[in-house]
């Protein structure tokens, strides 16, 4: 099944939910950067979180940046999400492996440490619109939930979840972004609660062949839904020779010099989809031109 998010609203009770199935576009990052266990989890929740936020932006050409800086093993994550929910992502160390939690689960937030998550959102704006808050716990869900209500001012409720199997790929992963609009009632803020109280976590109803729709229900449990959108989401690198080119040419010219300069050819890394551009010393040496002091 494709990678898919849904759309939905609560009708006359102030409440819209996203919901996601991530399970390709997070077994697809875990293959290009291969990726231990624990740093697959904290990967795929941000990849995650990241496309459902990218679909909520209101510009076709819009971006958005969650950046995810702890001071634990697994180093920062940083992913990005179009509009249209594709997302690109990585984290600083890849291997970085850690013991499972008492519980069994994966120690996504010993991983992740303690530090900061910022959101950077370009919607067509002279400057981007950035947030920043401090990580709860590093878990991503809680993070997010953090940022949305202190950062945009937005009551929220997250869970984010993917499930490595025993051969180390994802045997399913999604998850589920809920939010209150201006003017809900507490009644209906009580409902919700309640449906969340009793919620099963996000893997658990993958697992289980649950669609999304009926995620969606389970949340919205006692409300009237009413679905919006389904839109097909994946993993998808905007990466081309011309934007590592202007990259390189934004070092300068004494970087640049010093680049040409040490070997015959150079080899430039997307961080993203992990491709590789190679350039020859005269290549380079073409770039100077352009380089600025």
């Amino acid at each position: 099944m494709s990678d898919i998010l849904l759309r939905a609203i609560a009708r006359d009770a102030g409440i819209q939910i996203s919901a996601a199935v991530t399970t390709g576009l997070v077994e697809r990052a875990r293959q290009i950067h291969n990726t231990t266990p624990v740093a697959t989890a904290a990967l795929g929740r941000t990849l995650t979180a990241t496309a459902i936020m990218g679909s909520q932006l209101k510009v076709d050409d819009g971006s958005v940046t969650v950046q995810v800086k702890g001071n634990g093993p697994l180093g920062a994550i940083v992913c990005v999400g179009d509009a249209d929910g594709f997302v690109r992502g990585y984290l600083q160390n890849p291997s970085a492996d850690l013991p499972l939690r008492p519980d069994g689960k994966l120690a996504v937030g010993a991983g992740v440490g303690r530090g900061y998550l910022m959101v950077i959102k370009d919607i067509g704006l002279k400057d981007p619109v950035t947030g920043t808050v401090a990580l709860v716990n590093g878990e991503i869900a809680e993070d997010l939930t953090r940022y949305f209500a202190e950062s945009e001012q937005v009551p929220s409720a997250c869970a984010l979840g993917v499930l490595v199997d025993t051969d180390c790929t994802v045997k399913c992963a999604g998850g589920w972004l809920v939010q209150l609009m201006p003017g809900v009632k507490d009644t209906d803020i009580d409902r919700l609660e309640a449906n969340l109280a009793k919620l099963e976590p996000m893997t658990t109803m993958l697992e289980k062949g649950m669609t999304l729709e009926q995620i969606v229900q389970a949340v919205l449990d006692g409300f009237t839904v009413d679905f919006l959108q389904t839109d097909e989401i994946g993993y998808r690198c905007a990466c081309s020779r011309e934007k590592v080119e202007r990259a390189l040419i934004s070092m300068g010219r004494d970087e640049l010099s010093k680049m040409a300069q040490e070997q015959e050819t150079s080899e430039v890394t997307c961080q993203f989809c992990d491709k590789i551009y190679t350039f020859t010393r005269a290549e380079l040496e073409q770039l100077l031109a352009h380089a600025e002091k």
